[in-house]
């Protein structure tokens, strides 16, 4: 192996274990195909509150939660949790979400345990008739 291909190996992140939440756009899982992801749905876990959901996913080994629900910031103490948690805001269209999807993969690759990230994804612009 060359000498300049080390370095480079070395900004790659590693694969990440993420749960999405049943708001994240599944689309999703194709531009994080470095990593593993599994659904809350599949999991069975769809019907828990955030608590339950945070609870189950650090128990099951995972290491990023990837969600919609802005809300989870406030309703849990976060302090206590090892599981990275990102938030996608904004649109949660596929369309949207789709275009953001590097944004997305760069944040899940900085992500820290314990840490708490937000990815704006702006809404379409509305087409106006005349």
């Amino acid at each position: 192996m060359s000498s300049w291909l080390r370095p480079c190996a070395l900004l790659l992140s590693p694969p990440v274990l993420v749960l999405f939440d049943h708001g994240t756009p599944k689309g999703l899982a194709r531009a994080l195909s470095g990593h593993t992801i599994q659904t809350a749905q599949d999991k069975g876990w769809d019907t828990f509150s955030n608590g339950a959901l945070l609870n189950a996913a650090e128990e099951a080994g995972f290491e990023l939660l990837l969600t919609t629900d802005r809300r989870i910031r406030y309703q849990q103490n976060l302090r206590v949790r090892r599981i990275a948690i990102v938030v996608l805001t904004g649109s949660t269209k596929w369309s949207c979400v789709r275009q953001h999807a590097d944004r997305i993969a760069a944040v899940l690759a900085s992500a820290t345990p314990d840490s708490y990230s937000e990815v704006e994804i702006p809404f379409e612009p509305k087409s106006g008739r005349d």
